[in-house]
Order: C-alpha cells, then sequence, then structure tokens
C-alpha cells in the first residue's frame, strides 16, 4: 500500500469509520503514509483485521 492508494481509501471512507472493518490479510507492503494512515483509521475506530506483525510493530512504533 502507497500513497496513491492511501488517497483513494480516504475517499471512500470520508464517513463514519466505525461501522468499517478493514481486513489486511493481502497486505505485503506498505509504505510510511500507509502505516499513518492505516494508524489514524484505527484512532477513529476502524476495525483492523489480519494486520500484519510488522505493520502493527510500525504503527505502535510512529505512536510515540
Amino acid at each position: 500500500m502507497e500513497a496513491e492508494q492511501v488517497a483513494e481509501l480516504k475517499k471512500l471512507f470520508d464517513s463514519d469509520c466505525r461501522n468499517i472493518i478493514l481486513d489486511l490479510l493481502d497486505l505485503r507492503l506498505a509504505d510510511r503514509d500507509a502505516v499513518r494512515f492505516l494508524r489514524g483509521c484505527e484512532a477513529d475506530g476502524m476495525k483492523l483485521e489480519n494486520c500484519p506483525a510488522y505493520v502493527r510493530d510500525w504503527m505502535d512504533s510512529e505512536r510515540y
């Protein structure tokens, strides 16, 4: 997932994120913009399922 895909997803998720579940099972690569986007989505109440461990670790480290 790169910045281009993040922009497309932001358009789709411009409404209330609390009812959205994003399945990341097929996510293999993510850049910094994608990780920050996913972290923000989760902070807004979106559920992330099957998040790869490296993405989860990166999201956690970006919080500090």
